[in-house]
C-alpha cells in the first residue's frame, strides 16, 4: 500500500531520533537479562515473532495491508537477514562473554559504515562533508566517553566483539537498503522483516536450543517482553519512518546517541557517576548528529536569520 511522503518536521524527526536511540540502548540491557536463562536464538526469534505480531495487530487495526507479493516477500526476507536475524543474534550470542556496555560502544559505528557503504557503493544519497564532519564528530564523541579503558583488553573475547561489528555492518546495509521501502507505510516493512525473521530462526531455535526443554527466569521473561514490545515493535515502526524522513545516513546517527544514554541509565538507576569527559563526549555526539541530519538549507536559513 503506497502512502504519500508528506514534507518531514525536522524538529518532530530528530525527537523521534531521541527515542528511537532510547529504545535501542536499553535493548543491549533486556538481552543481557535475557540471556542469562534463555539461549540466543531462541531469545531472538521470540523477539521478532512477538513484535511482528503486535505490529500486524496494529496494522489491521489501522486497515494497512501487509504486502503478499512475490518482490515484497524477497524484500523482507532480505531486510530480515540485514536487521534482525544476523545482528539480533549475533549481538545476543556475543553478550554471552562481553559487557552490554561494550556491544553499545561497539555497534555506535553504525553511521561510520553506512557512510562508508553509501560513499563507495550505492551512491543513493549525497554524502558531504557535512555529513563526513558528523562521522567524525560523533565518533570522536563515543571515544571520548569511553576511554582508553573500555579497550585496554581488546583482545580478549576478540571473537565476540568482532561479532558485534560484524552485526553493525549488517545495520549499515539494513538502513541502505530500506529504502527499498520508501513507498510503504513505514509499519509494513517493520512487521514484514520481523515476521520474515522469525520464519528463519523458529526452526533453528527448535533444533539448537529445543525450547521446551528450558526453564526461563521471571527476569529473563520480563525483558523478553521489554525487547519485544519496546525495542523491537516500537522501535522498528520509527525506525523506518526515519529512513524515508533523514535518509539512511541520519537515520544510522541515532546509534552515536546510545553510549551517553546508556552511561544516563546507568547513572540513575545504577549510581553510576558521569565524568567531565563523558559530558564533553555527549556534546560532540550531539553536534555531530546535527550535522549528519539537519538540511544544509535548514542551517543556512539559521546563519541568515542570526
Amino acid at each position: 500500500m503506497a502512502t504519500s511522503q508528506p514534507k518531514p518536521n525536522h524538529a518532530v524527526e530528530l525527537s523521534l531520533l531521541l527515542v528511537l536511540a532510547t529504545l535501542w540502548a536499553s535493548s543491549y540491557t533486556f538481552i543481557k537479562i535475557g540471556i542469562d536463562t534463555i539461549p540466543p536464538v531462541t531469545l531472538i526469534a521470540a523477539r521478532t515473532l512477538i513484535a511482528g505480531g503486535i505490529l500486524v495487530l496494529i496494522m489491521r487495526w489501522r486497515g494497512i495491508r501487509l504486502p503478499r507479493d512475490g518482490a515484497s516477500c524477497r524484500n523482507f526476507a532480505v531486510q530480515a537477514c540485514l536487521n534482525s536475524v544476523m545482528p539480533f543474534t549475533l549481538i545476543a550470542w556475543a553478550e554471552r562473554s562481553i559487557d552490554a556496555g561494550l556491544a553499545v560502544i561497539l555497534n555506535s559505528m553504525t553511521p561510520v559504515f553506512t557512510f562508508l557503504i553509501t560513499w563507495l557503493w550505492s551512491q543513493h544519497e549525497a554524502t558531504s562533508l557535512r555529513k563526513l564532519a558528523g562521522v567524525v564528530l560523533g565518533l570522536a564523541g563515543t571515544c571520548i566517553i569511553v576511554g582508553s579503558q573500555a579497550f585496554a583488553h581488546v583482545g580478549q573475547e576478540l571473537t565476540a566483539q568482532l561479532a558485534v561489528v560484524l552485526a553493525t555492518v549488517c545495520y549499515a546495509g539494513a538502513a541502505i537498503f530500506g529504502r527499498t521501502f520508501k513507498n510503504l507505510d513505514p509499519m509494513a516493512p517493520a512487521a514484514g522483516s520481523l515476521l520474515s525473521g522469525a520464519v528463519i530462526l523458529l526452526p533453528l531455535s527448535l533444533i539448537v536450543d529445543r525450547p521446551w526443554t528450558l526453564a526461563p527466569s521471571g527476569a529473563s521473561i520480563l525483558a523478553l517482553a521489554g525487547l519485544a514490545v519496546f525495542s523491537t515493535a516500537l522501535a522498528f515502526a520509527i525506525y523506518f519512518r526515519l529512513i524515508r524522513t533523514l535518509g539512511s545516513v541520519g537515520a544510522t546517527a541515532q546509534a552515536y546517541l546510545r553510549a551517553p544514554i546508556g552511561i544516563a541509565i546507568g547513572a540513575y538507576f545504577l549510581g553510576e557517576s558521569l565524568s567531565e569527559a563523558a559530558w564533553i563526549g555527549l556534546l560532540c555526539i550531539l553536534a555531530g548528529v546535527a550535522f549528519m541530519t539537519v538540511p544544509e538549507r535548514t542551517r543556512k536559513a539559521a546563519v541568515q536569520a542570526a
